[in-house]
């Protein structure tokens, strides 16, 4: 019955340039908009829906309550590395490996977390 996640949603005050940012540097294709609202699909058919927020936004910490990053999955840990680094992304956390697997923390143009892996084994 229940299949799994279809979207996520983060609000931005800028929902248009939020969606180009993941385009442009985590190689997501903005699939569908409508009235301000942005679905950005990634290449394994996971997304987000990024819509307008109201409000200001405090910044998030990684042991805030709810939701607080979101993993991008990549099959070259040190090419998406170099490549975030050369596009000027803000790493919250330098590159590490924890049982096996390479990951790095880093923040979108909106400062929301992600969390670069690439897993040694997927997981069960």
């Amino acid at each position: 019955m229940f299949r799994g996640l279809e979207h996520t949603a983060i609000a931005s005050p800028d929902p248009r340039a939020l969606a180009e940012w993941y385009a442009a540097h985590l190689e997501f294709v903005i699939n569908y908009e409508y009235a301000g609202n942005y679905f950005v699909r990634a290449a394994n058919g996971s997304m987000l829906e990024i819509i307008p927020a109201r409000g200001p936004q405090a910044p998030p910490r990684l042991d805030d309550p709810g939701i607080r990053h979101l993993a991008i999955d990549v099959e070259d840990f040190d090419a998406a590395h170099k490549r975030l680094a050369a596009a000027g992304v803000q790493f919250l956390s330098e590159p590490m490996n924890k049982q096996g697997n390479r990951l790095l923390f880093f923040a979108d143009r909106d400062g929301n977390i992600l969390h670069l892996i690439q897993r040694e084994r997927p997981l069960p």
